[in-house]
């Protein structure tokens, strides 16, 4: 019996933990005072207590919960930039990720020889990048700037090519965090419209944003994330009904 494409996972995350020291000594002085008062100089954070859940192919996915749940903790396991302390992450394809902004690009190298450099980090051979390389960059709007070092881009320039070296990977899997809050309206609605359309191609979303009207167009599930623990997983309306409790 045969499986369909909406039953093969496109992430799998099982039954992942991850914990981060928290130092509370910023000098010296402040270690040797804790020292004296028996404090404690470090604590730790648990970020996420056993989260398991999968995401199937061609699914668009919401990770929603208040600030401080874990969410964005949950996406760089997802993209591979950290890897859990307990529980293991599985990713099916080319994942492409739109987690922080500029991540990837060196500030001393120029808008065009990052286009390469991201590309290349995202798996795109140097052909594929070439055959690319003008519709990013119209994509990106960067225009004139292209060959400018990337330090002198503002945030809105460092998202707008990111965003564009990302979508025109031969993806199969986009990680998207809350950087689209930092475009202009015209690059935003630009930005939506590329979802529809990796949707319709079937690509996985996977989302993390407090763009409730964003999140309820584009995905159909959602994932709400409290204090590190999965709370809900089903329907996007019922995710959004309970973080807007």
């Amino acid at each position: 019996m045969s499986t369909s494409t909406l039953d093969r996972p496109s992430v799998i995350v099982d039954h992942v933990r991850k914990h981060f020291i928290l130092n509370h000594a910023f000098s010296f002085k402040d270690t040797i005072v804790a020292w004296i008062r028996r404090r404690k100089t470090t604590s730790v954070f648990e970020a996420l207590k056993g989260v398991d859940f999968s995401i199937n192919e061609g699914e668009s996915v919401a990770i929603m919960g208040f600030n401080g749940s874990g969410k964005s903790t949950l996406l760089k396991l997802i993209s591979g930039v950290m890897q859990p302390d307990v529980g293991t992450v599985h990713t099916r394809g080319r994942v492409a990720g739109l987690i922080e902004v500029g991540a990837g690009f060196h500030p001393e190298l120029s808008g065009r020889e990052n286009v390469y450099l991201n590309a290349a980090i995202l798996g795109m051979q140097k052909d594929e990048i070439d055959a690319r390389y003008d519709e990013i960059v119209a994509f990106s709007e960067i225009g004139e700037f292209i060959d400018q070092e990337v330090k002198h881009y503002s945030s809105g320039m460092f998202m707008r090519l990111a965003f564009s070296v990302a979508i025109h990977v031969e993806l199969d899997v986009l990680l998207v965090d809350e950087i689209l809050s930092v475009g202009d309206v015209p690059f935003r609605e630009k930005c939506r419209l590329k979802f529809i359309e990796l949707i319709e191609a079937r690509k996985t979303l996977v989302v993390v944003s407090h763009d409730m009207e964003m999140i309820r167009e584009l995905c159909t599930r959602g994932i709400v994330i409290n204090k590190g623990e999965l709370i809900y997983d089903g329907e996007i309306e019922g995710a959004i009904a309970l973080v807007s409790e």
